[in-house]
């Protein structure tokens, strides 16, 4: 899964990816700090218990393992995962987020990066929007002091960053508009699905998509009908309900530990709005790492690790974020990528295995792989996500859970272990 962060430049799209992903990226107050985009790995919590769970009540109930341990540094958990953790159940798994350099009005004609940025967004399932809640910067990312009317501000941040969108898309329509048409003329309303599929397959464009956009633009215009003669305004709209599918955008309202009041709430979006506050997250990260706190991403409370090695600055600078976070709920960082990555997009974490009965890969690994795929994939599709090959020899596949045989066309659902068989 690629989740890509935009936004107009320096809202703290560097600051947020850093503080998800622990990544080293240069963060300045001033615009086009990122000229090329980041990508790196953040770890997000599944939203069921680690099967491992299960696995130790099973094993504990018929003596096998002996019971969790006050000191135990895991707090129960078994499985040895190769990528990502897992402390008391809690499964965290990967997921790739991509930086890319802030967006200015007329990016569609070739302002700032220009089609650069907008090519960065290609293969991105959603985007985040990342939006200055405090309306300390101006339409072009440059500092200013604080907007009186921040509510209109940041409906003017959100509502650009899809006119752009928008204007880049109908420009791809447009400049092959009369070869598409010629396919509808020829085949008929299957042929233009088939254009439109062809012509944006580089943007991660599936028949889904593309069926679906028709469908709502069909709901708005009526029959497709003659498109060679279609206006400026139609195509314009097919755009947009492209624009919707392709591009699903959620936005975060960065720095609302500087707000006053809940300005967010004015915000139109069609997707998740989630308050969050990237610069503490990156702290408290970072605190973490060092040794200072204890703190899970995603938690509204820390634990200080010594307070006798921390001089009276430190803990006062831990006291005000400690209470921050609790009125807040937390940054809202980890929060927002897991709605997005869970809720919105629908996915959920299944559990490969080489052995059905003790949950282990073919090295006697417990639970080693964590999965993130789409809620109902089935089980030849989970093959292939595996290895080509599993998917290529599937001959069936085993609930590991209920020990039952199932075929191809098995939905796997969220925590799910599955054993494949394969040729």
């Amino acid at each position: 899964m690629r989740i890509g962060l935009v936004g107009k430049p320096n809202v703290g799209k560097s600051t947020f990816f850093s503080a998800a992903t622990l990544a080293k990226v240069d963060i300045a107050n001033y615009p086009f700090c990122t000229i090329e985009a980041n990508v790196g790995v953040a770890f997000i919590a599944a939203p069921e218990p680690c099967p491992c769970k299960d696995l130790r009540i099973r094993l504990e109930n018929e003596g096998r393992l002996e019971p969790v341990s006050e000191d135990d540094p895991r707090k129960g958990s078994i499985c040895q995962p190769r990528t990502g953790t897992c402390v008391g159940h809690v499964r965290l798994v990967p997921t790739f987020l991509v930086d890319v350099a802030g967006l200015v009005p007329g990016a569609a004609d070739g302002r700032g990066r220009g089609n650069a940025f907008l090519a960065d967004l290609a293969n991105c399932d959603a985007l985040i929007q990342v939006v200055d809640a405090a309306g300390l910067t101006d339409i072009e990312g440059n500092p200013i002091a604080a907007v009186s009317d921040i509510e209109s501000a940041l409906r003017e941040e959100t509502s650009f960053l899809t006119q752009e969108l928008d204007s880049w898309i109908y420009g791809l329509l447009d400049d092959g508009w009369s070869r598409g048409s010629r396919r509808v003329q020829a085949e008929g309303e299957k042929g233009l699905s088939k254009y439109l599929h062809e012509r944006f397959t580089g943007l991660g464009a599936s028949q889904s998509h593309i069926l679906q956009a028709l469908d709502a633009f069909r709901n708005k215009w009526g029959d497709l009908e003659t498109p060679w003669l279609w206006s400026e305004e139609k195509i314009r709209s097919l755009a947009l309900f492209l624009r919707q599918q392709l591009f699903p955008i959620h936005i975060a309202a960065n720095k609302a530990d500087s707000t006053k009041g809940e300005p967010w709430l004015a915000i139109e979006s069609n997707g998740l709005v989630q308050p969050t506050m990237a610069d503490m997250e990156l702290a408290l990260r970072r605190a973490d790492s060092g040794g200072m706190i204890e703190y899970s991403p995603g938690s509204d409370c820390f634990d200080i690790a010594d307070k006798s090695k921390l001089n009276p600055a430190q803990l006062n600078a831990l006291s005000s974020m400690k209470e921050k976070l609790s009125q807040s709920g937390g940054t809202g960082v980890t929060n927002l990528i897991s709605g997005v990555l869970f809720g919105a997009l629908d996915h959920v974490v299944v559990y490969p295995v080489a052995d059905e009965n003790a949950w282990k890969d073919g090295e006697g690994k417990v639970l080693p792989d964590a999965l993130v795929v789409p809620n109902g994939i089935e089980a030849k599709a989970l093959a292939y996500k595996v290895h080509t090959d599993l998917g290529d020899g599937f001959i069936r596949a085993v609930d590991g859970r209920t020990r039952r045989i199932v075929g191809a066309d098995h939905e796997c659902r969220d925590s799910d272990v599955v054993k494949i068989h394969s040729k």
